[in-house]
């Protein structure tokens, strides 16, 4: 009896636990429990009594607030306010700009798929549609990449007009003001298809359309403001950029040294009330061909001509750039990529308090408008040119692969090779939905701070491996500069997307977990927000409710972890039935893991998490696999469950829950506390280590989709510019490759009687012949060898110039 009665306490403990029940069910169960103690016979009076009174001892400071606060909370209070590390203003106002979207479920251990699922399909509307097709498709056949970055080191002068007449500068800008309004969907596909296309013009179109002039009028500029430059900018009437970075300000941007100082001065005859502004910025996209310059600097008020504050703090202004004192116009030249970048610099240059966004009311609020933008552009820009070229390079790689011939086969069919395009392909299939989950979050309201830095670092990573194993299987054809190599300018680009918008490295080490367990866990922000509550009785209260909602939640994802881990999560329910079943329960267990182990490193390691960046990394690696998983889960539930793309699924989500492991391994084998390390091992891990990674098998499968011309390679890359031009390089290998299947039936049989002794060994033209003459095949058939063998020989071609006629 009392073996049954300890068994279902047991049973019972981790029931609520795992289900996360409110803590009255907690006391009603085990006052029943009790109950039923007391009513058995296995039990001395003494000892019921006992456990009443333990019962009691807890239950009634645990559901008294009041008695609870003076026995427990109040004592932890100011422990933990002398634990909580010091905070700035700008990183609290970096903490507190965006909203918490799908990352918060993954933060809460038990992700919501219901709420994923519901959201509809991206679905772009009719004339967001038509411009893709039109002027985006047409702007693409306009761009001569080789031509913009080798002879003329800009776009040409007709592009760029088309670009303005189009609008192209205005997609984010209302139509009430002049401009396309676009979703952040649309926004995001036209960059994927232009920058498929040529990266320096999809870097001059990205821009405007991220953070900088036109978004941060759209929110905080006064209605003169938005009234004279919205519409200005949509037409390409004014070229906007935006000066942030500076020589001793890059990651840092918070601490800009350009300074401002408040004072009055006349300007165009009359007294004005402005500030005397000295800067110098650096790496300023559209910088060199801006005629309005925002700037952001600290402002200073020395004089008191605002109020009693002197230092201000982050100002943001827009200047136009033929204002007396300000340099602008020198160019940088970013690893062969010739989007218009370079330096800006001005010294007491006098600005009128009219051109500071918001007027005067929005001084001193720089940082904060800055980080409330900055979701929405970093989820969109570097994202889709990430996507874009990743679906490039996959396609025409993928189609190389299969026309290019060693050993008289594709070299595509080489395990190697196959290894590096199965990579490849699920690499994209994930980037794609990764990009298309989060644009969407912005079509929904959201701002998704952390979201954004994940897609930013991993999408650009990826696109990274992606184009590194393209110049790997392409080789000489790679290497080669030239008006045939679709790779190399998008390889020499690389670096670019990876430093901008926030060098990956901090990325991924210090915004990603650091700022998430913050942004996104359920309670923390508002334990600290407690701590930093000036009412230290209203403080005290809103801990306490927290405080005590953080056992349960910590408690519950203990047992969730410990339970889903021994069961494998396979009685995890999930929301339809569906080929992908598996990966929605690994995501959920997973979850609940990382859950976990947030919350015990954050309570053991306190403060000095913050400065443990490689742990912190592989937290960061964790939070970004099971958001890629739930990405690419998401985009194979919208597009109709395709069970011909499902390899690339398995693939993408395999991968990625054995980089997930690998990190989660890595944290724990160099957790400093070595008895918590074990007991979360134990917990996560308790069969072991239980996954592998995809097989080669899959992979084969994989691979095979971007070889052969389908519906699967299609919808991988669809949204990538395509043509069929034979005088463009891409479209020399879309028709080479449909030519070469057309001719590999014809080969074979040509190749059984050379085997077979009917045909003798000679050049391919020979063969032919004699095939014809003993009928083994017709003529039409021959031709179709000849064209495909002329159409490889093309496409295999690399460029070569005379001596020094490329450089003069």
């Amino acid at each position: 009896m009392e073996l049954g009665f300890c068994l279902a306490g047991i049973a019972g403990i981790w029931a609520l636990a795992y289900l996360r029940m409110p803590l009255w069910v907690w006391l009603a169960a085990s006052a029943l429990l009790l109950l039923a103690i007391s009513f058995s016979s296995g039990y001395s009076s003494i000892t019921i009594t006992l456990l009443w009174l333990l019962f009691s001892i807890v239950a009634i400071p645990l559901s008294w607030p009041s008695l609870r606060r003076k026995l427990i909370t109040d004592k932890i209070f100011p422990l933990f306010c002398a634990a909580v590390p010091s905070m700035s203003q700008t990183e609290r106002e970096a903490l507190e700009a965006g909203s918490v979207w799908w990352d918060g479920e993954l933060f809460s251990g038990r992700p919501d798929w219901k709420k994923l699922l519901a959201i509809p399909a991206p679905q772009l509307s009719e004339e967001e549609q038509a411009f893709l097709d039109g002027p985006v498709d047409q702007l693409c056949q306009m761009l001569d990449d080789w031509k913009i970055t080798e002879e003329l080191h800009d776009l040409p002068p007709e592009v760029w007009q088309y670009i303005k007449d189009n609008k192209f500068f205005g997609m984010i800008i209302p139509k009430e003001q002049g401009g396309l309004g676009f979703s952040a969907q649309a926004h995001s596909q036209v960059v994927v298809k232009i920058a498929g296309r040529s990266i320096t013009a999809a870097v001059t179109i990205m821009v405007p359309n991220s953070l900088g002039p036109a978004e941060l009028l759209m929110r905080y500029g006064t209605d003169e403001q938005r009234k004279y430059y919205l519409p200005r900018l949509a037409k390409g009437q004014d070229i906007p950029c935006f000066a942030l970075t500076g020589p001793d300000a890059g990651s840092d941007a918070s601490s800009i040294p350009d300074r401002g100082i408040v004072c009055k001065q006349l300007f165009k005859g009359k007294e004005t009330l402005g500030m005397r502004v000295t800067w110098d910025k650096r790496y300023i996209t559209l910088g060199p061909v801006a005629t309005v310059l925002g700037l952001a600097f600290r402002l200073y008020d020395p004089e008191k001509l605002l109020g009693d504050q002197e230092d201000i703090g982050i100002t943001l202004a827009l200047i136009p750039t033929d204002t007396e004192g300000v340099n602008i116009g020198r160019r940088h030249y970013p690893l062969n990529m010739v989007f218009q970048n370079g330096p800006n610099s001005g010294q007491d240059v006098f600005i009128p308090m009219e051109w500071v966004i918001g007027g005067e009311t929005r001084v001193g609020q720089g940082w904060r408008m800055l980080m409330e933008c900055l979701a929405a552009g970093r989820a969109i820009s570097l994202p889709s040119l990430s996507t874009g070229a990743g679906k490039l390079v996959c396609r025409a790689t993928g189609a190389y692969a299969r026309i290019r011939k060693q050993f008289n086969m594709p070299i595509g069919r080489f395990e190697g090779v196959e290894e590096v395009l199965a990579r490849m392909a699920g690499y994209t299939y994930m980037m794609e939905g990764a990009r298309a989950m989060t644009a969407q979050s912005i079509d929904l309201g959201e701002e998704p701070s952390v979201a954004s830095a994940i897609v930013k670092y991993n999408l650009t990573e990826r696109m990274r491996k992606i184009v590194n194993d393209a110049m790997d299987v392409q080789g000489g054809a790679g290497i080669s500069l030239g008006p045939r190599n679709v790779l190399a300018r998008v390889y020499q680009a690389i670096p670019i997307s990876i430093t901008v918008e926030g060098a990956n490295i901090l990325t991924r080490t210090l915004i990603v977990f650091g700022q998430g367990a913050i942004r996104c866990h359920p309670y923390v922000l508002k334990e600290l927000a407690a701590a930093k509550n000036p009412d230290k009785e209203e403080g005290k209260r809103d801990f306490d409710r927290a405080f005590i909602a953080h056992i349960g939640f910590t408690i519950s994802n203990l047992a969730r972890t410990f339970f889903l881990a021994l069961s494998g999560a396979r009685l995890v329910p999930v929301p339809e039935v569906t080929t992908a079943k598996y990966y929605y329960q690994q995501v959920t267990r997973m979850s609940a893991a990382f859950a976990l182990v947030a919350d015990v490193s954050m309570l053991v390691l306190g403060g000095s998490l913050k400065r443990r960046e490689k742990l912190s990394g592989r937290l960061a690696d964790v939070l970004s696999q099971l958001y890629l998983i739930s990405a690419t889960l998401k985009r194979f539930a919208d597009e109709g469950n395709h069970q011909d793309d499902y390899a690339l699924v398995q693939w993408s989500c395999d991968d990625a829950l054995l980089k997930l492991q690998t990190a989660l391994d890595e944290f724990l084998r160099n957790f400093p506390v070595r008895s918590v390390s074990w007991v979360l091992r134990v917990l996560i891990f308790p069969w072991g280590k239980p996954y592998n990674g995809p097989s080669d098998l899959l992979g084969r499968r994989v691979a095979e989709s971007i070889l052969t011309p389908s519906g699967v390679r299609d919808r991988l890359t669809k949204g990538v510019f395509i043509t069929r031009d034979i005088e463009d390089a891409r479209g020399r290998l879309e028709v080479t490759l449909e030519q070469v299947v057309a001719a590999e039936p014809i080969e074979q049989k040509i190749r059984q009687a050379v085997k077979s002794g009917k045909l003798d060994m000679a050049t391919i033209e020979t063969l032919l012949d004699q095939a014809l003459d003993a009928k083994i095949i017709n003529s039409e058939e021959a031709d179709t060898v000849r064209v495909a063998n002329a159409s490889r020989a093309a496409v295999i071609a690399v460029d070569d110039f005379t001596s020094g006629s490329w450089r003069k």
